[in-house]
């Protein structure tokens, strides 16, 4: 393994776990920063009883002591017992949900992936064509409006005016609309990074090289045109899946996905902290990783790449 790649991925993962480390001391100070407690209800709470509940999850200790046992249970993924859920590990309910969550998350991605990379191409082999011009205004429209926006339109026309899909993420079919809604914004971006890409590729020396020995032009597409245009493609992707992950919490709770977005929104209402807490940091984790392995996708699809 090249040394200056070595160096920079053991970099890379310290500043991973730095990241995590400061996600989870930021995320802690946060929650106990917000005036009130988790026991806050419209009905007053006894003073003995309230006394009880603070001591039971350890809220009674000072700040630091709190921090420190919290801290050194988060880095064994140990986010304590909910508050609100009948005392279940917040961890089995983070893995319960994300299980929803990942399954339409990857399926989104690899939709936004694969019509991204379609449509890309297209639009660069009829550059400055209609075709062209059509595909790069209605990704620039898509790119414009957030998943949430883009789930209540498909909600309103699909579900209300059409009446095609259940509005329901529970039913049968109540899926397709909530993967359509986190894929078109990647999908959108995907386009414009493809078609950006292609067409420095499709410029390249190499590219008139075989053009000028008559190659086929499905050959000089995909053998070696799209080959070296995918390399930011594939760069985007982690940070892209990441993105659809954290981004699905908002459009699960438009189609009422039994994922971790309903967990997580209705922990916020509920002021339950280990749960809001565990789910941050989750999340955080997972954009973190992904990054990584998208730093290491890249080297490894171009060796060209120096990081000195």
């Amino acid at each position: 393994m090249d040394k200056k790649f070595l160096y920079y991925l053991i970099k890379r993962v310290l500043l991973a776990f730095l990241t995590v480390f400061l996600v989870i001391t930021i995320t802690f100070f946060f929650m106990h920063a917000i005036p009130g407690d988790p026991f806050m209800s419209e009905k007053e709470v006894p003073p003995q009883v309230k006394e009880a509940l603070l001591e039971k999850y350890g809220l009674d200790k000072p700040l630091w002591e709190q921090y420190i046992t919290y801290l050194g249970n988060a880095l064994r993924f140990d986010f304590g017992v909910s508050m609100r859920m009948d005392g279940r590990e917040v961890m089995d309910v983070i893995l319960e949900g994300f299980a929803s969550s990942a399954t339409i998350g990857f399926i989104a991605a690899g939709v936004a992936l694969l019509f991204g990379m379609i449509f890309g191409s297209i639009a660069a082999l009829h550059h400055n064509k209609f075709i062209d011009r059509l595909i790069m205004v209605v990704s620039t429209a898509f790119v414009a409006m957030p998943s949430f926006i883009v789930g209540t339109l498909l909600l309103w026309i699909f579900c209300v005016e059409l009446r095609v899909f259940p509005a329901n993420g529970r039913e049968a079919g109540g899926l397709v609309l909530p993967i359509v809604a986190l894929a078109l914004y990647p999908m959108a971006y995907t386009i414009r990074l493809t078609r950006s890409s292609m067409l420095d590729v499709l410029g390249q020396d190499y590219i008139r090289t075989a053009r000028a020995k008559g190659v086929a032009p499905s050959k000089v597409l995909f053998k070696h045109a799209l080959k070296n245009a995918v390399t930011p493609v594939v760069t985007y992707a982690g940070p892209m899946i990441a993105f659809i992950l954290t981004g699905s919490l908002v459009v699960e709770r438009i189609f009422t996905v039994p994922g971790l977005g309903d967990h997580f929104v209705t922990s916020i209402n509920d002021r339950d902290y280990t749960m809001i807490m565990g789910t941050t940091i989750f999340l955080a984790i997972i954009i973190v990783v992904m990054m990584l392995i998208s730093d290491i996708l890249y080297k490894l699809l171009d060796p060209r790449v120096d990081f000195s």
